[in-house]
C-alpha cells in the first residue's frame, strides 16, 4: 500500500491499531480502493501472520455453491459431492479469513456465517457433526451496509459483530497527493515487464491530467491507465499522451435506443447542429482550429442550457460522463459560468 496523503496515512494507522486484536473487522470502500490490500495488512500485523490467510469473493460464486466452498460437504451430499471436502473455515482454522463482497450474502447464509463468528461452530453441507474452529474474520465491501439493514437485506445482528471495528478506505480522488507515487510505482512495474532499461517518467501535462481525473475505478483504474500509457510511449521519452477510456474511438459502435431517440427534445437535437452547413457558406481555412471552436461553441450552449449540470449535458450530447470530462479538460473556461 502506496501512499503520503493524510487521508491514507490516518487509515494505514488505523490499521496498525486494530490488526493485533482477535477480533472481526469491516473494511469498507469503493471498487479498486485496495480492500483486498488492506485485509492483507491486517493478517500479516497480527499474531496469526504466520498461519493461512485465505480470500474469498462472495460474489463470483453462486450461492448453491458458496455455502459448500465456506462450509465444506459430505459424501453425497448433493449430486457431485462424491468424497468429503473441507470448506475454508477449516482451512483457514488458526488463521485469517478474508471474505470480499459480503454484502451480496443471501440471509439464510448470513446465519449461518453469525453462528460461526459467535461461537466458532457449524456443520458442514449434509453433515451432522458439529465443528469447531479458529478464525479471523475480515469482511469486505463496496455498499453502505448500514442503509441495507434498514432495508432488510443484510442482518442487524450479523454487522453488530462483523463491525467490532470498521476501516473506510479513502478513494483516489480525495489522495490527489498520493497520484504521482502510484503512478510512478505502476510505470517502474510496467517498464521492468517490457524489459526496458529505465522509465523517463511523465511530462508535467500528463501528470496533471493524471491529478485532475476524478478515477471512478480508483487505484486499478490508475494501475490499467498508466501502464497502458507506458507501453504505448516511446522507451526513451517521458510519457506525454494519456488515454483514460480504452474504448474512445471514432469506429466504436453504439447501441441504438430508437425510443429514447424517438422522445428526445428537438432542442436537446438542436445542440448538435454545426454552424456552417456542408453545401453552403465558405470553408475554414484552418479545419482543426474551426473544429474546437466548434466543439468549444457546442459544449458551452449545452453546458449553459443544462445549467453547468454535467450529467446532464453528457445525456443531451450523447456523451459518457467521463468523456464529457475528458472534453472539458480541453476548455477549462468552460466550467466558469459568466456572471
Amino acid at each position: 500500500m502506496i501512499g503520503q496523503s493524510p487521508a491514507f496515512l490516518a487509515m494505514l494507522e488505523h490499521v496498525s491499531a486494530v490488526a493485533p486484536l482477535d477480533k472481526p473487522v469491516l473494511v469498507i470502500g469503493e471498487r479498486g480502493t485496495g480492500k483486498e490490500l488492506c485485509a492483507e495488512r491486517l493478517h500479516f500485523l497480527s499474531k496469526r501472520w504466520d498461519r493461512e490467510l485465505i480470500k474469498l469473493n462472495c460474489a463470483a460464486i453462486p450461492e448453491t455453491l458458496l455455502e459448500s466452498e465456506l462450509f465444506g460437504h459430505e459424501a453425497g451430499a448433493f449430486t457431485g459431492a462424491a468424497r468429503q471436502r473441507a470448506g475454508l473455515f477449516e482451512q483457514a482454522d488458526g488463521g485469517t479469513l478474508f471474505l470480499d463482497e459480503i454484502a451480496g450474502m443471501s440471509m439464510r447464509l448470513q446465519e449461518k456465517l453469525l453462528r460461526v463468528i459467535e461461537y466458532g461452530e457449524f456443520e458442514r453441507v449434509g453433515g451432522t457433526r458439529t465443528l469447531r474452529v479458529d478464525v479471523r474474520l475480515l469482511g469486505a465491501a463496496n455498499r453502505d451496509l448500514p442503509a441495507m439493514v434498514e432495508r432488510g437485506e443484510f442482518r442487524a445482528d450479523l454487522l453488530d459483530r462483523l463491525s467490532f471495528d470498521v476501516i473506510t478506505l479513502p478513494p483516489l480522488r480525495h489522495r490527489v497527493e498520493d497520484i504521482p507515487l502510484l503512478a510512478r510505482h505502476f510505470a517502474l512495474g510496467m517498464s521492468r515487464e517490457l524489459e526496458r532499461d529505465y522509465f523517463a517518467g511523465f511530462g508535467d501535462e500528463a501528470l496533471q491530467r493524471l491529478c485532475n481525473h476524478p478515477w471512478p475505478g480508483n487505484v486499478r483504474e490508475l494501475k490499467n491507465v498508466v501502464e497502458r500509457a507506458v507501453y504505448r510511449h516511446e522507451a526513451d521519452e517521458p510519457v506525454s499522451r494519456i488515454d483514460f477510456d480504452p474504448f474512445e474511438s471514432p469506429w466504436r459502435p453504439h447501441e441504438q435506443d430508437t425510443g429514447k431517440a424517438a422522445a428526445e427534445d428537438k432542442s436537446d437535437n438542436a445542440v448538435m447542429e454545426p454552424e456552417v452547413g456542408v453545401e453552403e457558406g465558405p470553408l475554414p481555412k484552418d479545419l482543426a482550429r474551426y473544429l474546437r471552436e466548434q466543439e468549444a461553441a457546442i459544449l458551452a450552449r449545452a453546458l449553459k442550457r443544462y445549467r453547468y449540470s454535467q450529467k446532464e449535458t453528457a445525456r443531451a450530447l450523447g456523451l459518457s460522463y467521463h468523456q464529457l470530462r475528458s472534453r472539458l479538460r480541453k476548455y477549462p473556461d468552460l466550467l466558469q459560468p459568466s456572471k
